[in-house]
């Protein structure tokens, strides 16, 4: 199996060294220091792995399962600790996913399914999310093209990039036709906790027995360098399974990632840090909400959860000629050009970062850029 490298990171790849001055677009909420933690971090705690529980710190795992609303659904055997969602999203994919099985993903979306699925040698079924539409996920399409064949169904919700939001009526009709299908259901919830216009969606390892949720302390906890996330699932055998996977590459988890977010996790200071996380990207939305509305030509569908969405360029403009040239003097600003996401056109918008970001000199240079563009 060869994966081949994605749009997106290779553009980061590409623009690592560039050293931009501001950031527009950024993804996560501001990140906390080490030092935060350690009057709750044993200064005698060993370094090797947490000699307890191959599947991670069962007081983590518990916490996990707080912060999801499934602590009556699911029990700590139902969790794997894993390095980031994107390892949780890796195991059950490669466990799960043979060469010529098919999985219905979206569009827009994480595109880490799709890569995987491609080195898989995996049947790809597309579903469009349209922009016109609120970029709404049209389940009389899904319902269509989800069947007997079909192995797995993999979503993010909140949606990413483009921050839409599937409530609970929605999630109750995708596990209906999941269900229909005898398919795995897989979630991406890392912006999950971060919704501005909705409660939060019921977690679908709560939902179906095949159906599995994927998380992280990344987004909304800013806490994406502890590489510490989650698997949710009812079924044994695909827990099994992801952890035999886990065996063969990573094999156990950081010791201080898993220390770090459980005491991140603890339900007081977890609700502090969503409270925080929650204001501050609330009204850093309301900000850039106002901020496009001023914009000649650009546009976009308002985020209604998450920390980032998509916006429209002008017409005329290339959004990788135009991310390329906004990282350049005199803007010396980043953010991720659309077709990071197979979305031409449009650009990332995102809110997090807190203040080392320098959002709002960052869309005054953008405002520049566009200027000058025209």
């Amino acid at each position: 199996m060869k994966v081949e490298i994605h749009t997106l990171f290779q553009y980061l790849l590409e623009t690592t060294g560039a050293e931009p001055e501001a950031i527009v677009g950024f993804s996560l909420s501001a990140s906390p220091s080490l030092g935060d933690y350690l009057g709750d971090l044993d200064p005698g705690m060993s370094l090797d792995w947490n000699n307890r529980d191959f599947r991670g710190l069962p007081e983590l795992r518990a916490h996990v399962l707080d912060q999801a609303g499934l602590a009556g659904a699911c029990g700590p055997e139902h969790v794997l600790i894993t390095a980031g969602a994107a390892e949780a999203n890796y195991l059950a994919i490669l466990q799960q996913l043979q060469p010529g099985d098919e999985i219905v993903l979206e569009t827009p979306g994480w595109p880490q399914a799709e890569v995987l699925a491609k080195a898989i040698g995996a049947r790809i079924t597309r579903i469009a999310r349209q922009e016109a539409d609120g970029w709404r996920l049209p389940l009389d399409r899904l319902a269509k093209a989800v069947t007997g064949e079909t192995r797995m169904i993999f979503l993010s919700n909140p949606n990413n990039p483009t921050g839409a939001l599937l409530e609970a009526a929605e999630m109750d009709e995708i596990v209906r036709i999941a269900e229909r299908a005898g398919a795995w259901l897989l979630v991406d919830e890392v912006y999950a906790g971060l919704e501005w216009d909705g409660p939060r969606t019921p977690s679908v390892a709560g939902l179906y027995g095949r159906g599995i949720t994927t998380g992280s302390v990344s987004k909304a906890l800013g806490l994406q360098g502890l590489r510490t996330g989650w698997l949710i699932c009812r079924d044994e055998g695909l827990l099994r399974d992801a952890l035999i996977l886990r065996e063969n590459s990573s094999e156990i988890m950081n010791v201080l990632g898993e220390a770090v977010a459980e005491i991140a996790l603890r339900p007081p200071r977890f609700a502090k840090a969503l409270h925080k996380a929650r204001a501050e990207g609330r009204a850093n939305l309301a900000r850039m909400d106002a901020w496009v509305k001023r914009q000649p030509g650009l546009s976009w569908v308002t985020p209604r959860a998450g920390l980032i969405g998509l916006g429209r360029l002008p017409e005329g403009i290339d959004s990788d000629a135009f991310a390329r040239r906004l990282l350049q003097p005199p803007y010396r600003t980043f953010l991720l050009p659309g077709s990071a996401y197979d979305q031409p056109g449009h650009i990332r918008l995102g809110v997090g970062g807190g203040a080392a970001v320098n959002l709002a000199e960052g869309l005054s240079r953008l405002s520049r850029a566009l200027k000058d563009w025209r």
